[in-house]
């Protein structure tokens, strides 16, 4: 049979263009006699058999599905699922799809079902939301910078096809780092000794890029004209810095500020104190008031005996 040999002897493309031709050909030639039949030979009973029309269909069908597959989109399931970033950074949600054609890919945050993006315009007066996309590539990427905590939440890359909505998902978890100075909130140390505060900085999935200290109001990381301050920091699973201020003296009383990037500040409070020179003046005093009372108990005996 012509069209069996025709499709057998063809790739898939020239199968289906066949197929085309011959039902194109079946269907303008005519009416009775002159109209030509691509059914099989007929049965014993003189029936057409049934074999030929239904190869024939499910030969058609059969193309139909496999152009389907080939020119239907494609979605890259090894993009990443989870995404961890750090507070204040910039996010980037990788979509990755195939055979796209003149379809559009829109990203959805599914918190309140907001369209951000279709295509390469954006849909949200939020400008930290911008698409990525080179010509040519089957990268859609959404591109959310200086994320906040509101940024927590699942986004939806979403395609709409013929037989639905394809979509690929991706759960955006924003980390925010924890900041606190080792020991209490207030600090008392004696005048001429040493300030010494840890500043400990945990869950921050990347060292910090700075850590500064302020007294008051005034950083004190560089400072030259106090002299006697040292910052050591230390980056790692936990970051720590640690500052140092050497013969304390009166005016370093005040509020201790351990800040670092995209996260709270830490604070303490230290008070300077004269210490040992406050204890001698004490003890002075109360060596003074022994006397008095000695002195007391000996003068009044006298008194008496002058008095008779």
């Amino acid at each position: 049979m012509v069209v069996t040999y025709g499709c057998q002897s063809h790739g898939h493309h020239q199968k289906f263009i066949a197929l085309l031709i011959l039902c194109f050909l079946d269907c303008g030639q005519g009416d009775g006699k002159e109209k030509r039949e691509i059914s099989s030979p007929k049965s014993k009973n003189g029936q057409p058999g049934g074999t030929g029309h239904s190869e024939w269909q499910q030969l058609w069908y059969s193309s139909v599905d496999e152009f389907q597959k080939l020119t239907e989109p494609l979605l890259d399931n090894t993009t990443e699922t989870n995404l961890t970033v750090p507070l204040g950074s910039t996010a980037y949600l990788h979509c990755r799809v195939r055979n796209l054609g003149e379809r559009t890919i829109s990203w959805v945050r599914r918190r309140d079902w907001h369209i951000l993006t279709s295509g390469m315009f954006t849909y949200t007066n939020d400008e930290r939301f911008t698409v990525l996309h080179a010509e040519g590539s089957d990268d859609w990427t959404l591109k959310i910078k200086y994320v906040q905590k509101r940024d927590n939440g699942t986004y939806e890359c979403q395609i709409s096809t013929g037989t639905g909505i394809m979509s690929s998902f991706i759960n955006v978890h924003i980390v925010v780092p924890e900041v606190h100075i080792d020991g209490p909130r207030e600090l008392h140390v004696d005048m001429g000794s040493i300030i010494n505060l840890l500043c400990i900085i945990e869950k921050s999935p990347q060292p910090p890029q700075y850590v500064f200290w302020y007294h008051n109001e005034k950083m004190i990381n560089y400072d030259n004209i106090r002299g006697g301050i040292v910052v050591n920091t230390e980056n790692g699973g936990r970051s720590t810095s640690r500052l140092t201020i050497h013969d304390v003296i009166d005016t370093d009383s005040g509020n201790y500020t351990c800040e670092t990037a995209n996260a709270e500040q830490a604070y303490v409070y230290v008070f300077v104190s004269e210490g040992d020179t406050m204890a001698a003046i004490s003890r002075r005093k109360s060596t003074a008031s022994g006397i008095e009372v000695m002195l007391w108990f000996v003068a009044l005996p006298l008194m008496v005996i002058s008095v008779r």
